[in-house]
């Protein structure tokens, strides 16, 4: 199927494009489906054809020699300045019966575009609180893990919630005697997966350590959708620790592999670049993604057809590799491992994308082009250094496994993706 759009469209010319595209679609798997039926029935035997299965290696990296007398570049901390806070509480809305603490805060889309300008700020990032008197909004620690946490200068974090992954402990063997001492590797669980692991025989010692994981239980989990849930540890790092230079995130299917300042020097330093993600091992375009959650049924299409028009009517585009001066190596990330130095470009695309995963839906290899293509535009002559690495990288220093279940997923709320200052294509 071929999906057309370009830089400036209608928003109802692009609702109906893709809708017109959605109905030839299903015609055409109606006439499929006839046919094959009557191949099935006839005299000709039906005979199904499996096609070869891509595999995907790893490939060699060269990390320097060894971590001994690594010290960051004179040279590389030379990125955009500026400084950002975040919404901590909200007041309850004159007239609005309805008002509850959501965790994201219940940003406008006018509020969403302003904080796209790279500028002194406050914005939503997470961890919002309604008035006095109202419940949590989600995502409780202890306080004795969040005054560890407070220490923390580089990080290692990862999360498994609602019992859905095994516990993956870092090679120790690949990592070195300094990052062991000085490196905080933590591991976010709720209580339900920490029952779990115990049952298996993972139990954290007196020091809360399984491992080299650092155990943190998580109370209060801020959204139902276990993979919208995640997306807390994964993009709010310059929230969780505060006092972080550095931070590198691993999905729960992922076993670190490498040590820590080895992945540093050559995905950050070495690139002079200040956040560092893998392409997709299969896919570059976004047009592409969108197909492949809907054919996996990974979310519901019509939360993802929202989001999809949404985002063509501001500007999205087909990927094109062809282009001699592409933005981007590829438009779809593979997002399991991220690289971060916690500068204020880097921290401001992470509550970015986090607030296009609470606004939209969770999948955020679709939202990370989009997000990362309006923070360029709407900042020119303010450079975000990214890395966009190959996949076989990615696989060089984190074993990949299969998740041990499917997450269930729920739609965002409703009022966080429509408001009244902006009308929806379709």
């Amino acid at each position: 199927m071929t999906m057309l759009c370009s830089a400036a469209v209608h928003p109802g010319l692009v609702a109906d494009n893709v809708r017109k595209e959605i109905d030839k679609r299903h015609t055409l798997n109606a006439t499929m489906k006839t046919n094959t039926s009557m191949t099935k029935n006839g005299s000709e035997p039906f005979t199904r054809r499996k096609k070869p299965r891509k595999r995907y290696a790893p490939c060699e990296i060269e990390f320097v020699p060894s971590v001994d007398n690594l010290v960051e570049p004179a040279d590389y901390n030379n990125f955009t300045q500026f400084s950002l806070n975040y919404i901590l509480k909200e007041q309850k809305l004159v007239g609005n019966a309805l008002f509850g603490p959501l965790f994201g805060g219940h940003q406008s889309l006018q509020e969403r575009d302003e904080t796209y300008y790279a500028e002194n700020q406050t914005l939503h990032c997470g961890f919002v609180e309604g008035p006095e008197g109202h419940p949590s909004s989600g995502f409780d620690l202890d306080e004795t893990d969040k005054a560890y946490m407070a220490t923390c200068r580089i990080v290692v974090s990862s999360c498994i919630f609602g019992g859905s992954d095994y516990l993956r402990r870092p090679t120790k063997s690949k990592i070195g005697s300094y990052s062991k001492k000085n490196v905080c590797f933590i591991m976010f669980l709720d209580e339900l997966t920490l029952a779990t692991l115990s049952s298996e025989g993972h139990v954290p010692d007196e020091n809360g350590f399984i491992g080299l994981w650092r155990i943190v239980i998580v109370k209060n989990l801020p959204y139902k959708d276990m993979r919208r849930a995640g997306k807390v540890p994964k993009f709010l790092a310059q929230r969780l620790f505060p006092s972080a230079l550095y931070s590198i995130w691993l999905d729960s299917k992922l076993r670190l592999h490498a040590d820590p300042m080895l992945i540093i020097e050559y995905f950050l330093w070495r690139k002079k670049a200040e956040y560092a993600i893998s392409m997709h091992y299969d896919r570059t375009c976004v047009w592409e993604e969108v197909l492949q959650n809907k054919r996996l049924n990974k979310y519901n299409h019509t939360a993802i057809d929202e989001q999809f028009y949404f985002y063509q009517s501001d500007g999205l585009v087909k990927f094109n590799d062809s282009a001699q001066e592409s933005v981007l190596p590829s438009y779809v990330p593979e997002g399991s491992f991220i690289v971060r130095a916690h500068t204020p470009m880097s921290n401001l695309f992470s509550c970015l994308w986090f607030n296009e995963v609470n606004r939209f839906t969770s999948r955020d290899q679709l939202s990370f082009t989009y997000t990362y293509l309006k923070l360029r535009r709407m900042n020119t002559g303010k450079l975000f250094h990214l890395n966009m690495f190959k996949d076989c990288e990615r696989r060089a220093v984190a074993k990949l496994f299969h998740h041990r279940t499917n997450e269930t997923t729920d739609p965002p709320p409703t009022n966080l993706r429509l408001d009244n200052t902006s009308s929806m294509p379709g």
